[in-house]
């Protein structure tokens, strides 16, 4: 279910409001998100999910989401993007 919801977060992102600017709730969210996988499975889980949304999303819409890891990096000083 995060899984998905982060594709659309992120996808929305790509095609509208790169940056999120206009829309800064969704780049909270992606941080929640990422907060709540690390407490879950710590940056394994992370790594994971991120990695599978992106081939996904770059296979759906022929973007990459990659600069988005950065929204990640406070939650732990392992993941540095």
């Amino acid at each position: 279910m995060l899984e998905e919801e982060m594709i659309d977060l992120l996808t929305f992102c790509l095609q509208n409001d790169p940056e999120a600017k206009q829309n800064p709730e969704k780049k909270q969210r992606v941080q929640e998100i990422g907060t709540e996988l690390y407490s879950d499975g710590g940056v394994d889980a992370m790594e994971n999910m991120y990695f599978a949304i992106e081939q996904r999303i770059i296979e759906e819409i022929n973007k990459d989401p990659k600069t988005y890891r950065s929204w990640w990096n406070n939650i732990t000083e392992t993941w540095k993007y």
